[in-house]
Formats: structure tokens, sequence, C-alpha cells
């Protein structure tokens, strides 16, 4: 039996990246760990997870898992918990785990620690490291109980290695019929684009409110994101302002990110904003306004106009 059970995520037979950084956590914990996976027709993703050091690939694979509903899911990650008597519970941190592991920590009756950036020895007794106050202030945080169930923050782990080393898959069986009927799937919208993943990228490129509208914004922040193979993201400013769709949003109430490169055009660095790219290993500022908060935590700033400036990078770029 695992000591840690790991939630992987996967959407649409792929797993999301992100959610392997938990793994990085699990080794640090400690003792065994086991991974898990929910959903249907799982072969290909179980079959790309069974060598990352687990004791054992959980698969819940039946129909009735085909599409994420969190009162199901919850159910099902509980009942492996459970079964397998794993004292600790992890995941990523995603709007995904956000969705399920509350409702698996309620019916654990465990308690729970989200957005963990490390761990601590104190006294003996293992203590998390979580943000607070948008990222401007950190807490430390000490669980008691049997149980416990944490979601690490994908920026503050490595993504693990694999090795040649491979595990076994083992299929855990469900009554989908006892599974909760209180949710109901009815359709899925997702945007189409040759862009990379916001949260998985080398590169992102980010606006603000200075964009004023939905044809400046993809000319500018599309078309520099475009010329060095990135991502593009948005301040809520410019999610609010109807400039892009909620899911370009990053920061403390949108996406947490730390790609190699971070470029924001406009985008004077309200804290919550910060918060979402402050582990980016290179972050360039281009803005107008010299104390523009940005530029605080900046590696490389420009002062100006950026209907000017950005138009200038993209044609070097591009005669490069």
């Amino acid at each position: 039996m695992a000591d840690t059970l790991v939630l992987i995520e996967q959407n649409q037979g792929e797993v999301k990246r992100t959610s392997l950084h938990a793994i990085t956590l699990a080794r640090q914990l400690g003792g065994e760990y086991a991974l898990l996976v929910l959903g249907h027709s799982l072969n290909e993703i179980a079959a790309s997870l069974v060598s990352y050091g687990a004791s054992a690939v959980i698969l819940a694979d039946n129909p009735a898992l085909a599409e994420p509903l969190a009162d199901r899911y919850a159910t099902v990650v509980a009942e492996v918990a459970r079964k397998r008597g794993a004292t600790t519970l992890l995941a990523t941190s995603s709007t995904f785990s956000k969705d399920i592991m509350p409702r698996a920590a309620a019916l654990l009756e465990a308690p729970m620690v989200t957005d963990v950036l490390a761990i601590e020895e104190r006294d003996g007794a293992s203590s998390y490291r979580r943000p607070i106050n948008a990222g401007s202030m950190l807490a430390t945080v000490e669980i008691k109980g049997e149980r416990r169930v944490l979601t690490a923050r994908s920026t503050a782990f490595e993504a693990p290695a694999a090795d040649a080393t491979r595990c076994p898959i083992e299929r855990f069986e469900l009554n989908a019929a006892s599974l909760p009927n209180g949710m109901e799937f009815i359709s899925r919208e997702q945007r189409q684009s040759s862009r990379p993943d916001l949260t998985e990228a080398r590169v992102v490129v980010c606006g603000g409110r200075p964009l004023k509208d939905t044809e400046t914004f993809e000319r500018l922040v599309g078309g520099l994101a475009d010329v060095l193979g990135g991502a593009v993201g948005a301040t809520r400013a410019a999610v609010d302002a109807g400039m892009v769709p909620n899911d370009y949003q990053v920061g403390q109430t949108g996406k947490i990110i730390a790609p190699e490169l971070y470029i924001g055009i406009g985008i004077s660095g309200a804290i919550q904003h910060l918060a979402g790219i402050k582990d980016s290993r290179i972050i360039v500022a281009i803005n107008r306004d010299p104390d523009a908060p940005i530029f605080q935590i900046a590696t490389y700033g420009l002062v100006g106009d950026l209907h000017q400036l950005v138009p200038q990078l993209i044609d070097s770029i591009r005669q490069s």
C-alpha cells in the first residue's frame, strides 16, 4: 500500500504535464506513492505514466467517468484513498483539483492545505509553506491527524524525471450505479488554438488594459507571441474588458505560470497579477510608466509607448 496517492489530471486522452509536478512533492514526502487517473479509455495514458517511480498506476476507467463531474470524481478519489490506506492525497493546484480535492477532503474528513510551495521539518513534524494575501506573504502550516490532502503549486516543483523501471498498472473496479448523480454533463466548449498551452509554454506574452480592444491585443500581444512560439496571457482587466476570453487570465484568480520567458505588455503590475508570474525565469516589462510596480521584479524593462515598441520588436525578431 502506498503512503501517498497522487491524482494525475488528463483531458481528452492527454496527460496535463503540469499535474506531474505533484510527483516531485510526493518524492520529497518520502515513502511509496501511487498515481491515480480517472476517466475512460485510459490505456495509453497509463502506459505513459509507468516510469515515474510509483508503486503502481491505478486506473479508474469507466464510461461514467468520461467527463470530469466533480461529485463523481471526488467520490472515486476518496474511495481509492481509503481502500489503499493512503495517508496523503496529493494533486497539483489547478482548476481541476480546486473542483475535486476539497470534496474528496470532506469525504475523507481530512484537513487540506492548498498551493504548497515547500515542506519543512519542525520539531520532528512536517509543515507546509503556502502563499497568502495574493502571494505577498508566506504562511507555514502544520497538519494534525492521520490523513492529509495537499495541492502543490506546479511552479514550485520541478517536473519529475522518468527512469527505466516500470511499475504495474492496476484497475480500480467501481460500481457506476453507486456514483452520485447530482451533476449532469451538458456540453464542452474548448477554444482551438495552434499556440501552446498557457501553463506549459516556455514563452508567455501577456497584455493589459492599455491594449484597449481585441484587434490591438491580437496584433501586438498575439503577434509577439507567435514570432517567439509562445502562448498568450492577459490581466484580469483585459479579460473583464472583453479583449480576450477568461482562459487567458494570469494571476491570483487566473493561471499561475512559470515560463522561461515572460513578457508583460502594458501591465502595471498589480499584486494579483504578479502572484501568477513571479516564478518566471526571465521577466520583461514594456510600459510607458517608469514607476510601474512590475519594473521592481522585471529582469529587463522597456519604458515607452507599447504601440511603437512592440511592432519594432516583432519586426526585429522576424528579421533575425
